[in-house]
């Protein structure tokens, strides 16, 4: 999935986990709960506050919200980023999308 992070200006590509009821992901230690009226964000950390954007990886890349900027690949979804999602094996050691 595409995380990004709204307080940090940051966002990475990663691999989450769902709740049962599918409203809450987890990433990283993480508990994030789906909310329905977010501007500009659709989670909230449960324990920070902190809203995130998340949404599933685009074939193209221009997974944010505003398109396609540089960003960094979780090591273990790395791969299967490039060759699944991508369907660019050749790029399979980059690190940045």
């Amino acid at each position: 999935m595409y995380i990004e992070n709204k307080a940090q200006c940051f966002a990475v590509i990663g691999r989450i986990t769902f709740s049962q009821t599918g409203r809450t992901l987890y990433y990283q230690g993480r508990r994030l709960k789906k909310v329905g009226n977010g501007y500009k964000y659709n989670h909230v950390d449960e324990e920070t506050g902190e809203n995130f954007w998340i949404s599933g990886p685009k074939k193209n890349g221009a997974d944010g919200l505003y398109g396609h900027r540089p960003t960094p690949i979780d090591e273990d979804v790395r791969e299967e980023y490039w060759m699944q999602i991508r369907n660019k094996p050749e790029r399979k050691g980059e690190k940045l999308t």
